[in-house]
């Protein structure tokens, strides 16, 4: 590869502690400055040195951006203030009278924008079940523009074939949208199977810390770029300098974050799956998981996802997460620390009555770095082993 630049060459560890932060060119610093500036001074009326306003363009941001692209092998990506404000933006391509579809299983902020918002603007949507390639033919028309999934689903953790969806996605003239949040770019790559755009919650496992907010979309699209781009910049759901800084401090060590979360959670798989009180575990790296297949094909590693669901229905799942004492009781997902909770009355609650109701039983974890041994007893403890 002669023309092949030593940046281009870099491994997944090299690419996410130096992509976009070499050092700053006027002091030496390693770490990128946090550029907290409104405004940029020009030479000339028109004139600037690559930034005027930090809504349009921060140093800090634009560092963010290269570097979660890099990870993504995308030539573009876009920084926002949350994974919705990333996800609405992907969604504002359309126009009234296009169609959508996306997975049953879907996370239940995406059913509540999808479902709840962009039908004031006459967009129509279909929740199907992604992983069979008949049931996208028979719900997909002229009108479909965007198939949206997430694999693994949220939070039944299926897998969708992505080459699959993208190829029934192009024949239609549609885009393919991934949401990469669960696997993250170092277990898998959208891109490369041939989804139009990849889209995360950075607050998930590219921050990893709990401590900061933000979304992303990568595309290869110079087309697409420039559009997300645009409403970028118009719409103004932008990350500040300092979100964009702890989001690059939590890159860096996203590989090896990653490999401890698949360690530990398949430990818990393995406990869970001899328990009495479990009724069935759902984790994509599971033989018997009913698309373990499609896992298996596209991704390095499981992931630090497990749900199951438990014998005695709500009352014993709601009973279950109160008594853990290392795993904390709390929505979101993807950082150090492990987290437990109960899908239908949490994060899932507004799919309720919908076709993405998740089962009153079922039990998510976030599955967390700590000592694998610690976490297995807080969870032996509370389901009363």
């Amino acid at each position: 590869m002669a023309n092949e630049s030593m940046e281009e060459r870099w491994g997944f560890e090299t690419r996410a502690i130096h992509s976009g932060q070499q050092p700053d060119p006027q002091t030496g610093a390693v770490t990128v400055p946090v550029y907290q500036t409104t405004t940029y001074e020009q030479d000339g009326v028109g004139k600037d040195r690559g930034y005027e306003y930090s809504r349009t363009g921060n140093p800090t941001r634009h560092a963010l951006e290269v570097n979660l692209a890099a990870l993504e092998n995308a030539k573009f990506g876009r920084a926002f203030a949350s994974g919705m404000a990333a996800e609405d933006t992907i969604l504002r391509l359309l126009n009234p009278g296009d169609h959508v579809i996306m997975g049953n299983d879907a996370y239940g902020g995406t059913f509540r924008l999808i479902s709840k918002v962009l039908t004031r603007m006459g967009i129509e949507w279909s929740a199907i079940d992604l992983s069979i390639r008949d049931n996208i033919e028979k719900v997909i028309t002229e009108k479909t523009r965007l198939i949206w999934t997430e694999t693994p689903s949220n939070p039944l953790l299926s897998a969708v074939d992505i080459e699959m969806l993208s190829s029934v996605a192009h024949d239609h003239s549609a885009w393919c949208v991934v949401d990469n949040t669960f696997a993250t770019p170092y277990l898998q790559q959208p891109l490369a199977l041939g989804a139009d755009f990849v889209v995360h919650s950075t607050t998930k496992y590219l921050g990893g810390h709990s401590d900061v907010v933000g979304g992303f979309v990568a595309t290869n699209s110079p087309e697409l770029d420039e559009e997300i781009g645009f409403l970028q910049n118009t719409v103004g759901a932008i990350p500040g300098p300092w979100d964009c800084y702890l989001l690059l401090r939590g890159v860096k060590t996203l590989p090896v974050r990653m490999d401890r979360h698949c360690e530990n959670a398949e430990k818990i798989v393995d406990f869970l799956g001899g328990h009495s009180k479990v009724s069935e575990v759902l984790y994509p790296g599971l033989p018997q998981h009913r698309t373990h297949e499609i896992a298996k094909k596209q991704m390095k590693r499981f992931g630090g996802m497990v749900s199951f669901t438990v014998n005695g229905g709500e009352n014993a799942a709601r009973e279950i997460v109160g008594k853990t004492k290392v795993f904390t009781l709390a929505e979101s997902l993807g950082a150090v620390e492990s987290l437990i909770e109960v899908p239908a009355a949490m994060t899932h609650l507004s799919a309720e009555g919908s076709p993405l109701e998740v089962d009153s039983s079922l039990i998510r974890l976030s599955v967390g770095i700590e000592t694998a041994d610690d976490l297995l007893e807080d969870l032996d403890q509370a389901l009363g082993g």
